[in-house]
This record gives C-alpha cells, structure tokens and sequence, in this order.
C-alpha cells in the first residue's frame, strides 16, 4: 500500500501537464481511482491513512472474536460488597476521616462499652410503631449515644462489606476534607460522650467511661532537706509518651515516670521547712483503667517553619505490655524493682499515633453481646435494601451483557458489508470531529459501547462551493449503500455524500495551483541568472531589495494561500461555525504585512528616496516576477523619487542644524540651569533676593535632554507651569512641603535666569514666591507668599489621591534590615559607603529612547506651544514622580522583598522566614518605630507603603519546651475542632 503522499502525487500528476480550462470529467474520475485503490482485507495490519477503502484496525477485532462477557458492562459484581464470613465490617473513609473510622473501630471492639451503649434508651419511639418500624420513613438517631448504638449494631450484624459513618460525622459537625488531630479527637470525644452518659440512671451506663479508660497517677515531689513528701492526685484517660529518642515503648513509659530534680531557681517550695529547697518531682502510676490508651506524640513543634512536623522514629512495642513494674502498690512487691518482661509478638512502627492495651483478667472474657431488638430490626431492614440492590446490580449486569450479544451479532453482520467494492457509485462518509484526530474516529464510536456514538458530521469534508472537496478524501472512509442507509437511519446526520458531490471547480482551480507550483522552480532560476546582467538606458524596473531575497518564498505562500482559500470549508466544523473574530484578527495581520515590491514605498505610496533599499532590475526579470505579482507596486527606473519625501529630508537637515544652534543659545544663556549649579534653596533663603521663580522640575529635565542632543531631542518651546496649578490655577504646593517631600517636583530659578527664560519660551503662568518682613518688632516675622495662592481643597483631594495610591499596590518593593542589639548596621554619616554594589536597575534613572515624545510637551518641528495639561494628566505625573523621588537606595544587609496592599502581615512573615531564615514567632518588626503586632491585619491598613524599610529585630531562641509550646499557641493559632459538636458540652 502506497503512503498518503505518494498517493497524492500520483492523483493529481495529470494535472501537471493539463491546463484548468481542459479539465473534464474523466480527469477527476482518474484521480478519485488513484484514490479509492482498494484495501484487501487480511493484508493490512493497521488502518491505512489516507485510504478511504481501508476499514482495518478500526477496532473491529474485538468484536469477530470470542468476547468475554464481562466486557460488555462496566457494573462491578454486587457480591463483592457483601461481608466475607467470620470478617469484621468496614467504614467508608469520607475524605480525611480516617482518624474517626479507627477509633470508631477501637471502640466497637470494646464489649463492655459496646454493651453500655446498647443499654442506653433510644428516643426512636416516633420511629418505631408497636412491634414494626415504619416503611416509608428512614431511620435518623438524634442524639451522639443513638448514633453510635446504630453504627455498632451495623457493623456487628451487618451483611455490607463496609458501612457509611456520614451521618455520625455530620452529627459532630466535623468537616470532611479537613485531617485533624486524632489524639485530640479521641480526648474530646471522650469527654463528651462521658458527659452525655452522666445523665443515665444505670449505674454499669453512667459509669462506663470512667471504668473502661480512667486510671489515676499521683505528682509526687520529696524535699531533699527533709525527706517530706507531697502528692498531688489526678485521673487520666491516655498516658502521653514522647518518642524523641527512643526505640521501644517500655523506654518512653520509663521517660515518662522518671524523676526530675528541682534545683536553683526552680526550687521547691516545702511546707515543712518553710523555705525553698531541692527536691525531686515524678509520676507514680496508682492503679491502670480496663483500656489502657498510649498516645505516642509523634508532632512537635518545629521553628523553622512555625508549623508541626511529624516525627517518624520507629517504635518497637509487643502484644502483651508488662506495666506491673510500673505501678506503686500498697505492700511494695518484688515486681516493682525488676524490669518489665517483653511479650510475645513484637512490632515496629514509625506511623503508629496510639497503643490500646486491654487488662488481661483470669475470668473468661464475654465475647458475645446481643444487639438490642428495635436495633437488629434497623439492621434487618438494611440487609433488606442491601440485598434488592445486589439483585437490581444483578438484573442491569444481565441486562447489559444481553445488550452486548446483540450488538456483537450485528456488528459482525454488518462490518461484512461494510466495504463499498470496487466503482464509484458508492457512498462517502466523513467519520471524524477533528481533522487532527484519527480518521476513524466515527466508526470507533459506533464499535465502542462505553460511549455514545453521536450523529455523522459532514461539514468539515465540503469546500467553499458547498461540496466535495477533493483534498478531503483522504481523511474519509468509503462505506457501501447498505451500510450508509443503516448509519443514517439510526444516527442521522449529514450531508450524505456520494460522487456527485465531488467539486470540480476547486479540482480546476487545484490544477492551476500545481501547474504554477511547479513551474515556480524553472522561472527561481530564470530569474536568478537575469539578475546577474547588467541594465543599460532606462529599460530596467526598481525592486526592492527585501523583495528579491523572499520573491521565491513570497509566490509559494501566495499559490498555498490561493489552494488553501478552496481548501476551506463552508465555514462550519462538525456543525459549529468558525470563529469569525480569529478570521479578522488573521486578515488583519495578513493585510499589516508587506507584499512583493511594497518594502520601497515611501509613506506616501511613492518610490522612497533611499537607494539602497533597492535595485535595479531588467525587463525581463520583472516580468517573469510580475507573473506571480500582478499587483505588485511598478517603478520603471526613469521614475523619480518621492518629491514629500525629498522635501521632507531638506527640511530634517536644516531643523538639525536650527536644533543645534538653538541648543547652543540656551545653554550658553542659561549655563547654571543647565549644568545644576548655585541653584537656590527654600529651606536656606539666600539672602541676596526677596523673590524666587518656580518651574515644573519635568520641564527642566526635559529642556537638558534638548541641549545634550539636540539633534535626536525636539526642543522645548513652553515652560509649562499649568502642571503645577489645580483646574481653578491655584498652587497644589504649600511653602512647608516645597522645602520637603515636593522639592523633587519643583525647581527654584534666580530672577536673572527667569528674564531670560521669559524670552527663551513660552511662559504659561508665572509663578513665584516672595520673602516679606512683617511687623515692627526687632527681629521681624518673616513670611513667604505665593503667586498664585495655594488652593486648599485641591491640595487636600491631592494628598488623599496620594495615599490611596501608597495604599492600593500590588507587586511593590519593600526592603527589610535585619538589626542586632536595637542597632542599624547603618552609617547615617556616610551614606554612600553603604549603597548595594548590586543596584537594580529600577535604581538607575530609566532614559527614554532618543527621539520619544513626552505627552506633556508638544515638540513638532513647528515649534507650536505646549499643549494644556488636564488635571487627571497631573496626577498620573505626580504618581511618576512620587514613584521616583520615594525610590529608597538600598544597604548591605537589606533584602527586597516583593508585597502587595492587601497581603497580611502573617503572609510578609512567611516571606522574611525564607529570607532571613527567622521563624514567624520569633520575629519582631517595626516601620518609623511602629510596632507590627496584628498578623491577621493587610500592609496597607498598617501603614507600609512602596519603598518602605521594615526593621527586623530576632529573638533569641528558647530552650524550654513548655515556653515553645506557649509560643506555639500563641503565634501559630490552629482551628483545630473549634465550631464542631466535640466542643458543644
């Protein structure tokens, strides 16, 4: 079987010797042949691409064959949910409630308590009707007790394979997807169902907690200096055991009973000797509960990060736990001094959380406890709904299988007469939804039950013309008369596509595209050789030189472009139609790139004044490229360049040379303005003149980057001093804030320099201010009055658009110095021995291209006056210079970190953590002396703003685990089970 391109090739040779306007039926008939060359079944191994006639290996062979009777369902076997004989009952893990499955577990596995709760009464009794329960109403318990009698009477009696604990969870309010601290679920919980049994009247009900799991130690401290000893009685319902350091289990429990002494400032207090005194301090183990809980504490805390970390240290514990060495008796025995035995059947763990030991006893333990009558009855009734839905499973798995025979019978029916044969008056069928999927897609579907087969979709397979296109066929499959009358009939569908659909003016316009495609290389060439002669007189033609290089690659887009125009379809793909705001976007840019000869156009239309963007090329040389460029621009080599252009140019030469003679003038008129020397100070009032002028400190700037290079900068023709009025021309400065924070914005001309600048530009507004002496009173009060005078209400919306914008951020820089002993490691004096080698470049004055124009000043070649700025122009200049006068140098030692307003302070913590590998609790952080104490407030709220240096003072590390502990509920609050029914007692 030949591949697809060879195929290609040898349909459409004909055409590369036959013109479009000779193109008759018998040669599209030719091609099609070439085509539809039939595929012999049993030959192929795969599914031919490009083949319309091949229809193997489209997943038929799972249907000729034997098939499993399996396969043709996806319902698992219902018997697989049923409880195994002499196996316990499981429970479904909801999402992260693991930790309540296994004490629920543990705690069904103790008889007395299973035994206690049975005894307690149910308040089911609107539920149960005499000796019957209720049909058409399910079973719901009310209270913490109903919900465990019924959840242990399931998995007792249950024949489910695992049973659903939903409506207990739901009951303590606990959220599903959230993993919680199982030894604290297992305290809390404890707590409240022995609070909730201490309303039963029945002793063995109320006292069940207490005697199953309460046991009781004593503290007991023994003063060194005369021997009296204290105790201190307590009950306990779990012995906690640190695992830190240790292997097997007896040496935690021995940790955990050890002494401890009580020395220097941790003195002991005796009552008997009336003053403070070494003493020792242990834990003595008094009598042991039924159910002995051990809760290995494998989280601590780790301070790097500010959360728990989970220890996995191995623990080797046994079967059988010998505590009797542990607890203190009344006649001290032997027992007590030797050290406890090893049972049989030890274990390792390193994931082990908690131990539960039963008390070994003499009696022979009860192991059988009678479910109560009106619980087994909830349970029968849950066998009952458990069996109907193995039979339902059962029916729908038959049902299913019989549904699969059928269609095998008839897929191997009908794939017998799927072919079409040979000749062409059979039916096409386009079987894909995406020309990029697998062609065969459509009968993949129709094998494959597990998805539904969807309707035949033509469209994709039709030209422009609303017919066969001709290079669809290979993507097709070509399917007998029978089989397209049963397809259509039961799928529907369309258009239904024979060979009368075929389109014969996309196969002639196809011919004309091959005829040129191939005749492209012989004229690349042609050309090629008639470029290397040499043009004589006016018979050659200019060309750009661009052109030249990509003619080939030009004309070759522009044949795929015209082939590719027939080869769209109708506009619709598997029924949708295209996007037509994707076909606008792709003409747009189609229609922004330049075609042959466009790249010597002048912005005017005409031949462009530079010559060496172009050539000069023969007659005949541009006519053979004008046969693929009919409408490519012409420019016979008498024409004369663009006359604008030429204009232009002569114009361009004489404003650069008027450019440098005006950037002379200035200068030389204004040389300490230029250069930014002796320039006056507000806060220093020079004393040789009562009046200073004020300019836009943006004009200034711009006015020196003229006289650097005036040949590549327009000059400044206004002053613009609107910038720095309000919309009703009064000041947005006040004298305090010239001297300070707007001294960046602003600059100070001498009264000799603002006559000059008066005749050098365009003076919009003047403003200035003056130094008077009031009063007779030697010395006088000096004031400053501006011209014109400060508009109040306009400077204060100002500000407040100011700290809106410092309160607004995202994405900003801040800087964080680490101090030791309350000390900046800063010297103040010298500032610039501390500036970072490695600057930024945000640090560096960003310089714009040569030539940009600023949006404030209007600097055409004509020289016409600055335009007037608006108000919401000045504020965004304002936010530009605030942004670059604010802009904070950073130190050694300094770290810039990236924030936004709305980010928390616990969230800035996190990021200094890995920064300067201080944890959150032990960090202490300042701004302009304010302490930063609330972590759940946002930065903006607490007043840091871009640019800003946050001090970070590091606490020194504390040895004492009960002070981390402390730290760590203090600074790293967690939710735990707050808001659940574990803390509703």
């Amino acid at each position: 079987m030949a591949p697809r391109l060879q195929l290609e090739k040898a349909a459409w040779r004909w055409a590369e010797t036959v013109r479009p306007e000779e193109v008759s039926q018998e040669h599209i008939e030719t091609a099609y042949r070439i085509w539809l060359e039939p595929c012999i079944r049993g030959v192929c191994r795969r599914n031919c691409k490009g083949n319309p006639n091949c229809l193997v290996g489209i997943g038929e062979h799972i249907w000729l064959g034997e098939i499993d009777e399996n396969s043709f369902h996806n319902i698992d076997d219902p018997n697989c949910e049923r409880r195994k004989k002499n196996s316990f009952v499981g429970l479904t893990n909801l999402g992260a409630t693991c930790y309540v499955n296994t004490f629920l577990q543990v705690w069904f596995l103790n008889l007395e308590l299973r035994q206690a709760l049975y005894l307690c009464p149910s308040t089911c009794s609107d539920y149960v009707m005499g000796d019957s329960i209720q049909e058409e109403k399910d079973y719901e318990p009310q209270t913490i007790c109903e919900h465990l009698q019924y959840l242990f009477a399931l998995l007792q009696n249950s024949n489910r394979r695992y049973i659903d604990p939903s409506g207990f969870v739901k009951a303590l309010g606990l959220d599903t997807g959230q993993q919680q601290d199982a030894q604290e679920f297992s305290k809390l919980f404890m707590s409240l169902l022995e609070d909730t049994l201490s309303k039963q009247k029945n002793p063995d009900v109320r006292n069940i907690v207490q005697q199953q799991f309460c046991g009781e130690y004593a503290y007991v401290t023994v003063c060194n200096q005369c021997g009296r000893e204290s105790k201190l009685l307590s009950k306990f319902y779990e012995l906690e055991l640190n695992i830190q350091g240790h292997k097997q289990l007896t040496d935690c429990i021995s940790e955990f009973l050890k002494e401890e002494k009580l020395e220097g400032d941790n003195r002991y207090f005796c009552e008997n000797c009336q003053s403070k005194q070494n003493a020792t301090r242990k834990i003595r183990l008094l009598s042991l509960p039924c159910t002995l809980n051990l809760q290995l504490m494998r989280f601590v805390f780790d301070r790097q990060t500010g959360h728990k970390k989970k220890l996995n240290t191995y623990i080797g514990f046994s079967e059988i736990l010998d505590m009797e060495p542990y607890v203190e008796h009344k006649e001290p025995s032997k027992s007590q001094t030797r050290k406890p035995k090893c049972g049989k059947g030890t274990h390792c763990s390193r994931n082990a959380y908690m131990l539960v030991y039963r008390l070994q006893t003499q009696e022979k333990p009860n192991t059988i406890v009678q479910v109560p009558a009106f619980l087994q009855e909830l349970v029968d009734r849950d066998n009952s709904k458990f069996e109907e839905w193995c039979i339902e499973m059962a029916e729908m798995r038959k049902q299913s299988v019989d549904k699969g025979k059928a269609k095998h019978e008839e897929v191997k029916e009908l794939y017998q007469r799927l072919p079409a044969g040979a000749g062409l008056s059979k039916c096409f069928t386009y079987l894909i939804f995406y020309i990029q999927q697998h062609p065969c897609e459509w009968l993949q579907k129709w094998l494959d039950e597990s998805t539904p087969t969807k309707p035949i979709d033509n469209h994709a397979c039709l030209c422009s013309h609303d017919k066969l296109h001709p290079d669809k066929i290979s993507i097709m499959k070509r399917i007998s008369e029978y089989a397209a009358d049963i397809f259509y009939s039961r799928y529907g569908g369309g258009p239904r596509l024979t060979v009368k659909a075929l389109c014969k003016e996309c196969v002639v316009e196809r011919c004309r595209v091959l005829r040129l495609k191939n005749q492209l290389n012989e004229d690349y060439k042609t050309v090629n050789n008639l470029l290397k002669a040499t043009v004589k007189g006016n018979d050659g033609f200019w060309v750009g030189k661009s052109s030249l290089r990509s003619w080939r690659q030009l004309a070759l887009e522009q044949l795929d472009e015209q082939d590719g125009d027939v080869d769209q379809s109708n506009g619709k793909m598997n029924g949708n139609t295209l996007n037509k705001e994707e076909s606008k976007e792709e003409r747009k840019e189609e229609e922004e790139e330049l075609n042959f000869n466009e790249d010597i156009l002048c912005p005017h239309g005409e031949l462009c004044i530079s010559e060496n963007e172009r050539r000069l090329v023969s007659k005949d040389a541009w006519n053979k490229l004008q046969q693929y460029f009919p409408k490519a621009p012409e420019f016979p080599s008498y024409r004369e360049c663009c006359s604008q252009c030429k204009i232009l140019e002569r114009e361009g030469e004489e404003n650069e040379a008027l450019h440098k003679m005006i950037a002379n003038e200035q200068k030389t008129s204004l040389p300490n303005l230029f250069q930014d020397k002796n320039r006056p100070c507000l806060s220093n009032w020079p004393e040789d003149t009562d009046v200073l002028y004020i300019v836009s400190q943006f004009f200034v700037e711009e006015w020196r980057k003229f006289v650097r290079k005036p040949t590549r900068c327009s000059p400044v023709s206004s002053v613009g001093n609107s910038a720095l009025l309000c919309p009703h021309g009064g000041l947005m400065f006040t004298f305090a804030s010239m001297t300070k924070e707007d001294s960046k914005l602003i600059a100070l001309i001498w009264p000799g320099e603002w006559q000059m600048i008066q005749k050098l530009f365009v003076v919009d507004h003047v403003i200035k201010i003056t130094r008077t002496e009031v009063g007779d009173v030697n010395p006088s009060e000096t004031q400053y009055i501006s011209e014109p005078k400060l508009c109040p209400e306009c400077r204060e919306g100002l500000l407040c658009q100011q700290q809106r914008d410092l309160r607004e951020y995202t994405q900003a820089t801040i800087y964080v110095h680490k101090v030791v002993d309350n000390k900046k490691v800063m010297k103040d004096s010298v500032p610039e021995l501390n500036v970072s080698s490695s600057e930024t470049e945000e640090d560096k004055e960003e310089a714009k291209p040569d030539g940009e124009k600023d949006p404030d000043f209007n600097q055409s070649n004509g020289g016409t006056k600055r335009q007037k700025i608006t108000h919401q122009n000045y504020i965004a200049y304002q936010k530009q210079v605030i942004r670059r006068s604010m802009r904070h140098r950073k130190v050694r030692g300094e770290k810039a970190l990236l924030v936004s307003a709305n980010q928390t302070l616990k969230e800035l913590k996190i990021q200094i953590m890995h920064a300067f590998s201080v944890a959150p609790f032990d960090q202490n952080l300042s701004i302009d002396g304010k302490i930063l104490s609330d972590d759940c407030a946002t930065l903006g709220t607490l007043g840091v703003i871009p640019e800003s240096v946050i001090l970070l003072k590091a606490d020194e590390p504390i040895a004492d685990y009960a002070a981390m502990d402390d730290v760590m509920q203090v600074c790293m609050p967690e939710e735990g089970f707050k808001g659940t029914g574990l803390l509703g007692h």
